[in-house]
Formats: C-alpha cells, structure tokens, sequence
C-alpha cells in the first residue's frame, strides 16, 4: 500500500506517512482473544489492511503481569503506527483494560452485547460508524467533577468509579448529587451503574456502599437519548472494566 497523498510505498497498510504527514487509516478495531489481537484498520467504510499479534502464555496458565504489558504494548505500537482517530475493542478484558491504558487515543469498547451474537465485531463497528459523531471533550477528567456536593461514598473505590466516567472523551461534567442513607444493603462494596439517558442526552451515575446511595449527574456530549444511551453502554462497559459493576 503507498500514501494516499504522497504514493511513498508504506511498510503496513494504513501506516501514517511519515513523508508528507499524512494519516491513511481513521479507526482501529481491535479483537482480543487470551493469545492473540486481531487488528482490522479502516479507513471510512473500506478495511485496508489486518494485523495479528501473538503472545506465548507458558502451557495454560493465564499470563504473567509483565506477559500481559508486552502482549498489550505490541498492541498499542500498531495502533500508535496508524495514528488513527478512533480505537475500537472487544473480547477478553485483561489485554483489553492494558492495551488502552496505554495509548491515548479515543477508545471504545464494543460491548458483549453489541454483535448481537454473530462474533462480527467489525461489522458491528462499520454499522455505526455513520452515525453522528459526538464532541470529544479535551477537559482533564480531574476537572470535569463540580457542584455543590463533594463528598462521594465508597471512599477510594467511589472516587475511582467517578474517575472512570470522567476519563470518557463524551462527558462534560459530573455532578455529585446528596447521599441517601436508607437505601437496601448491598454485600459487594461498591457498586457503580450508569442509568438510562434522558432526552437531553444525560445520564445519572448511581454509587451503592453498604445501605448508601448517591446519584451523580453525568452531563454528556449526546444531543438526545439515542446517542446518551450509547455512552451509558460505554460508561457500564467501562464500570465493568474497572470491576465496579457486576458482570
């Protein structure tokens, strides 16, 4: 494959050119089984290349934490090679959870649900790539937490869920809202759980600790609830992620 704009021969299809600076690929999709990622690079609706990386997890053990780094560096050298605007993932979590820990790209995660169960996760993602694309927000997630409340329940596990949902590149601010405490018990710590979006696009963040219950308003870059309930999915997928929310 050579750039589309220069035509220098490019070592991988949908590497950026170095040349002329020119991106030629605009989404990464990326499927991850426990011993390999399937990398499927698109540019618009056209898939222009694929790329599977490998690890070795000695016999059947689950792999080791540094096994788990290098698999999920090898992963974000690809994808940083591209240069694309938008990551797509899905399948097993633990490469998954690293892999974008180490890159900073906008990155999505496709939820289990998302394929319908047909396994075609880049047909999932081509479905709703033509969808209106929501305003990334640039605000450092620390800055995006305000409001007259600013205690949170579950202490550090409370502060991590919040942390979580302002790392979201579609929310603009959170809102800690008053703490209930005549809620039910719950016997697992903290939970997190993002609710159905309103018609404004907005979604609320519900944090459980023991009988306490505090609701977050979560204000997004969604224009109606459509496209909030596309960040709720995100933001569940992520709680889940960070085992804040029961699978």
């Amino acid at each position: 494959m050579t750039c589309r704009r220069c035509g220098t021969p490019l070592e991988k299809p949908g590497d950026y050119c170095l040349t002329c600076n020119t991106a030629n690929a605009d989404a990464v999709v990326i499927e991850f089984e426990s011993d390999r990622a399937e990398l499927t690079i698109l540019d618009e609706e056209a898939i222009v290349g694929r790329t599977t990386v490998t690890t070795r997890p000695e016999g059947d053990e689950r792999l080791s934490a540094v096994q788990l780094r290098n698999f999920a560096g090898r992963v974000a050298d690809e994808v940083r090679r591209k240069r694309p605007e938008t990551v797509y993932a899905a399948g097993e979590r633990g490469p998954l959870r690293e892999t974008r820990a180490q890159i900073h790209h906008e990155f999505y995660r496709v939820p289990d649900e998302g394929t319908d169960g047909d396994g075609d996760v880049v047909g999932w993602v081509l479905d709703r790539r033509g969808d209106r694309a929501l305003e990334v927000v640039e605000t450092p997630p620390r800055e995006k937490i305000g409001g007259s409340h600013s205690t949170l329940i579950g202490g550090r596990k409370g502060r991590r869920a919040i942390g979580t949902v302002a790392e979201h590149p579609h929310v603009k601010k959170i809102v800690p809202g008053p703490i209930d405490a005549g809620g039910t018990g719950s016997r697992t710590g903290l939970r997190a759980k993002a609710t159905r979006a309103g018609t404004n696009g907005n979604v609320r963040l519900l944090l459980r600790d023991g009988s306490s219950v505090q609701e977050n308003r979560i204000v997004t870059t969604a224009m109606d609830r459509e496209s909030g309930e596309r960040v709720r999915a995100d933001l569940n997928e992520a709680l889940r992620d960070a085992e804040l929310q029961d699978e």
